[in-house]
């Protein structure tokens, strides 16, 4: 089978790496790919926002699946398109992206499915929303209601805070994504990440994660658009994982459904695991960055069949095995991100780290030219190592980070630290 996989990111040179293992793979093609995902498969010049181009190559190449990465084409409706065209795609239609595109569309539908969440209001000006956080008080979450490339949420720890970011989001600070605001109370608890595949009718649980979403160690600073992460996630039992898929899974596939807009893809629930059990915090409708990457070290079986059964929906006919593992990634970033930062500058030492066991090196803000790897992006290395433990996959990792020379870098030396004080706990 030919497949095309459209992305630029982790998460792309993820899922390019483990397709590239399945041997129902001719060809893996991949637009526009990376300074590293030439080793998975053929990187093409298309113009990924041109859907036509895109159909027809497919059509030219003999393409039997389309997996689409990131969430912006499917916001677009790439996969409506496909569809018409009769060409197999893992993602959703752009009526069912609106779980990611619009985060006043998932709270509302949280409320008319009685799905577990946060208090919120939704605003499309300043006036309204800072009258609504004057009467909840803070700390409170401000939100742009659409796609902001994981930047568009702002906790806010004060009343002044909230309202400077409310002005901010409607002044245009994240363009039209901010053209509608959702705020939100502040759940308490710990952070998780739970991913299922759903074909609309069948839906098989994945993996859990946690990833560190702030720039800085200690959890401190900006928010960012994952500075690393761990699976499985110890805070997810098998009991938590059984209440998800009851509570908040299952009632949104519902829901999606009874609206006519079927959801077929992946689903990633962010969670809170508060006292009175999980919550959505919100959901993404693509695999996560930089969790897809720990998600695809531990998969054991050939992902290939499970994204055909999505598209084809048959899913009810796969099961998936796992290792029995821990794998943890470490984001390496240009300095500045989230602001600022500078493209172009060199990165040495990747080749050392190739002969390194256990560890993969996933680009995603590079470029190769003239047979050197450059930074070109905000987020630009993940490098992940997979273990008995957290705290082995951690020290593989970090050891295959200090191989890496790039000046212009840095990461979080955290990575990790939640679980592994759940470890050593548990041994003493």
């Amino acid at each position: 089978m030919n497949i095309l996989l459209i992305g630029a990111g982790g998460r792309e040179h993820a899922l390019a790496w483990k397709i590239s293992q399945s041997p129902l793979l001719e060809t893996l093609y991949i637009t526009p790919g990376n300074g590293g995902m030439d080793q998975c498969g053929t990187i093409l010049e298309i113009d990924t926002a041109n859907h036509q181009e895109i159909i027809s190559f497919c059509q030219q190449n003999s393409i039997g699946l389309v997996v689409i990465g990131p969430e912006a084409p499917l916001v677009s409706g790439l996969a409506d398109d496909l569809a018409k065209a009769d060409i197999p795609c893992f993602g959703p239609s752009a009526s069912a992206a609106a779980l990611e595109g619009s985060k006043g569309f998932t709270k509302d539908i949280c409320r008319d499915y009685n799905i577990p969440t946060a208090s919120y209001g939704r605003f499309t000006d300043a006036s309204s929303a800072k009258d609504y956080v004057a009467k909840e008080g803070a700390p409170i979450v401000i939100k742009a209601d659409g796609l902001a490339a994981g930047k568009g949420v702002i906790m806010a720890e004060t009343i002044e805070q909230a309202n400077e970011a409310i002005d901010n989001i409607f002044s245009g600070a994240f363009g039209e994504a901010g053209a509608e605001i959702v705020i939100e109370e502040t759940l308490i608890g710990e952070e998780a990440s739970f991913f299922v595949l759903t074909d609309g009718k069948t839906c098989l649980p994945l993996a859990t994660a946690q990833d560190h979403k702030r720039a800085y160690e200690g959890d401190e600073g900006p928010n960012t658009g994952g500075m690393g992460a761990y699976s499985p996630a110890p805070v997810m039992t098998e009991e938590l994982i059984e209440t998800t898929m009851k509570t908040i899974i299952e009632p949104t596939v519902k829901a999606m459904n009874d609206k006519g807009c079927p959801f077929k893809g992946v689903l990633y629930a962010g969670l809170m695991i508060t006292e009175k059990g999980p919550e959505l915090i919100e959901y993404n409708v693509r695999f996560g960055d930089p969790e897809c990457q720990v998600l695809m070290m531990r998969l054991q079986s050939d992902i290939v069949p499970a994204l055909k059964a999505v598209a084809n929906e048959t899913l009810d006919q796969i099961s998936l095995e796992w290792k029995n593992e821990y794998a943890l990634t470490v984001v390496m970033a240009a300095k500045g991100y989230p602001a600022a930062y500078q493209k172009g500058t060199e990165i040495e030492g990747l080749a050392n780290i190739n002969r390194m066991e256990d560890i993969e090196v996933f680009h995603a803000g590079t470029i190769r030219k003239n047979d050197k790897i450059l930074a070109n992006g905000g987020r630009v290395l993940n490098v992940t190592g997979i273990g008995k433990t957290v705290m082995e996959a951690q020290q593989k990792a970090y050891a295959a980070l200090s191989q890496i020379r790039w000046n212009d870098g840095f990461y979080r030396n955290d990575i990790g630290w939640r679980a592994i004080l759940l470890e050593r706990k548990s041994q003493n």
